[in-house]
């Protein structure tokens, strides 16, 4: 077996052609099989394994530097780099995360989880050894989603001002290859970048230019003449305005013909663009066909392609889905907004049935809000569904085009609170704190199922900017019977003791039953209540509370700076309440990747935890 071979990195140097062949094979065999045990991304890495193997034959790791955008497709660059036997544990608590880690190998040069920043890190690393004087080659791995991104634009743009060599390779699984274009391209390409050829035109252009008069008229008549010429053969030109050269496109599957054109783009002394032609899932039928089934796989069936575990009761996503279905049926001023993921937020069903009112704009959350914005403005009611991770990019956006203006603008944050097996960069756990410093912003989060399709409707009949937090996973759907109108800073009152009362949200409203019931064994009978809301929270069902409670406890899944129970612990002090607040939050700290419910137990977010530690407060 060709994959026994490689345990670290550059071992794949030693293999012979035919053993390259076999090892990409054993490769896409051992991602299938190890994904279909342990979940993880599967088509995005299926797709770049050649790109991969083609990289790491061209470039020696880790001295030379490869910063992968998002870092989802990084699974065969953790083989290649002696981690195969990390895959058993593969986005579990304590075991091998799903994307790039600096502390899991040198090999890992930059931690990567969110859309369009390699571009940006790669830049700072090149400038870097241009300043430093270091020898080292630097290449940024982005895909044509991430190239929606803005960021990326501006990290491009910024590109064109260095003088050494920085190489750009743009995975695009989307288009194909147009033969007669490519065929050009690859002349052009070759021969642009020879050396001699760039001797000659150097030394052409400096002679022009010291002709009196004439020169200067003459060098600019024939860069508008190549430039015209380019327009009509060359696909990257868009690249080359910017001052990029732009290589290829090349064929994803062909390892030679991708290492020939790696190591002319190593001869470049300034920015240049590899665009290598990929295709999602490749050598496996069922993640071709649907390759965003298989972005973030669960654990599957070989031979089907069907999950394991089928889903029974519905999501929290689901609900969001159908409730957002009906409200545009019944307001034909409701239009959604998602930043490349319809079908990740649950707006497919809102996207088919009213194509005219549903706007993708891409990997752009930032464009995302502040697009919102001019719709609420011109009095639509735009919806915008994200995850709350990748809201973080948009702060800016939220404040100063939607909050200032106190614009309309529903946030439906999906993935609130711990997501689990995505890690630091996915986890949910700041929307509160970096929502609620912001003057104008109302947020709420259900209790269960029933509660999120309250809220909506609520969100959507309210006058200005409004959050809507909820989780990831199954709909929790105990409490039915309890379900009181949606009241602006209003909370709901579960159930009514005395001494302790716990104040819950969202998420945690289903942990406080259980600690209820731990704390009735133990002889306490709390009051249970729905807090609703994060902000502006009850006041008035605070100050109640101290006719017959000594303790307050509150409960999120959010980080305990700046979030709901910090907002209620100041509010207690100020007005001198004869309250004792106990905060029960997560940490200030970015969680790994690992179950939920076994996060929570290490958190000490869990049932169990809050009842021990207010019996030692108590």
């Amino acid at each position: 077996m060709v994959l026994e071979k490689i345990q670290k990195e550059n071992d794949i140097k030693k293999l012979t052609p035919a053993e390259l062949d076999v090892l990409k094979d054993e490769i896409r065999e051992f991602l299938i099989e190890s994904i279909s045990v342990t979940g993880g991304h599967l088509a995005s890495n299926l797709g770049v394994v050649e790109l991969t193997m083609a990289l790491h034959l061209c470039f020696e790791l880790p001295k030379d530097k490869i910063v992968w955008d998002v870092g989802h497709q990084s699974y065969t660059h953790k083989i290649l780099t002696g981690r195969k036997e990390g895959f058993a544990t593969l986005r579990q608590f304590g075991g091998m995360s799903g994307f790039p880690k600096a502390d899991e190998s040198d090999c890992d040069c930059f931690n990567t989880g969110h859309s369009s920043t390699s571009i940006s890190a790669g830049l700072g690393l090149a400038m870097a050894r241009q300043v430093t004087g270091d020898d080292y080659h630097v290449v940024s791995v982005i895909g044509d989603g991430a190239l929606t991104g803005g960021m990326a634009y501006e990290a491009l743009n910024n590109a064109s001002s260095i003088k050494s060599n920085f190489i750009i390779v743009l995975n695009d699984n989307n288009m194909s290859i147009s033969e007669n274009v490519g065929g050009v391209s690859q002349y052009l390409s070759g021969f642009r970048t020879a050396d001699a050829y760039r001797d000659l035109k150097n030394n052409i252009m400096n002679s022009l230019n010291q002709i009196p008069v004439y020169g200067e008229r003459m060098v600019k008549r024939i860069r508008n003449t190549k430039s015209s010429i380019k327009q009509l053969l060359i696909p990257g030109m868009f690249f080359e305005e910017m001052g990029i050269i732009y290589l290829g496109p090349v064929d994803g599957s062909d390892i030679h013909e991708m290492c020939r054109v790696f190591e002319e783009a190593k001869r470049v002394d300034g920015p240049v663009l590899v665009h290598v032609i990929t295709k999602k899932g490749a050598g496996y039928p069922p993640a071709e066909r649907y390759p965003s089934r298989f972005h973030g796989a669960e654990p599957f069936d070989i031979e089907t392609g069907l999950p394991k575990k089928k889903r029974t009761k519905a999501n929290y996503t689901d609900v969001f889905s159908t409730v957002m279905k009906k409200m545009g049926e019944r307001n034909p001023d409701v239009v959604a907004i998602t930043a490349a993921m319809a079908d990740g937020t649950g707006l497919r069903r809102f996207r088919r049935n009213f194509p005219d009112r549903f706007f993708d704009v891409g990997i752009a959350e930032a464009h995302a809000t502040t697009f919102a914005a001019g719709l609420a403005k011109a009095g639509l009611i735009p919806v915008f569904a994200v995850y709350s991770s990748f809201l973080q990019r948009a702060f800016d956006q939220v404040l100063h085009d939607v909050c200032i203006q106190n614009l309309h603008v529903v946030f439906a944050i999906d993935r609130a609170g711990l997501v689990g097996s995505d890690g630091e960069t996915h986890q949910g756990i700041f929307d509160i704190s970096y929502l609620s410093a912001i003057p104008n912003m109302t947020i709420l989060a259900p209790k269960n199922k029933w509660e999120l399709s309250d809220m909506m409707k609520f969100a959507i009949r309210f006058n200005g900017p409004i959050a809507v937090r909820y989780p990831r996973g199954t709909a929790y759907d105990g409490l039915k019977e309890i379900r009181e109108p949606v009241e602006l800073g209003k909370s709901e009152l579960i159930q009514h003791g005395k001494g302790v009362a716990i104040m819950a949200l969202g998420s945690m409203v289903a942990t406080a039953v259980d600690v209820v019931e731990l704390l009735q064994k133990r002889g306490i009978n709390a009051t249970l209540i729905n807090a609703r809301f994060a902000m502006p929270f009850d006041k008035a069902a605070i100050k109640s509370l101290t006719t017959d409670h000594y303790m307050l406890v509150t409960m999120e899944e959010n980080v305990l700076s700046g979030g709901f129970g910090e907002h209620v612990t100041e509010f207690v002090k100020a007005h001198e309440l004869a309250l004792r607040v106990l905060n029960i939050a997560l940490p200030d700290c970015y969680v790994e990747h690992g179950n939920v419910d076994l996060l929570k137990k290490e958190l000490k977010v869990d049932a169990e935890s809050v009842a021990d530690r207010i019996m030692q407060e108590l």
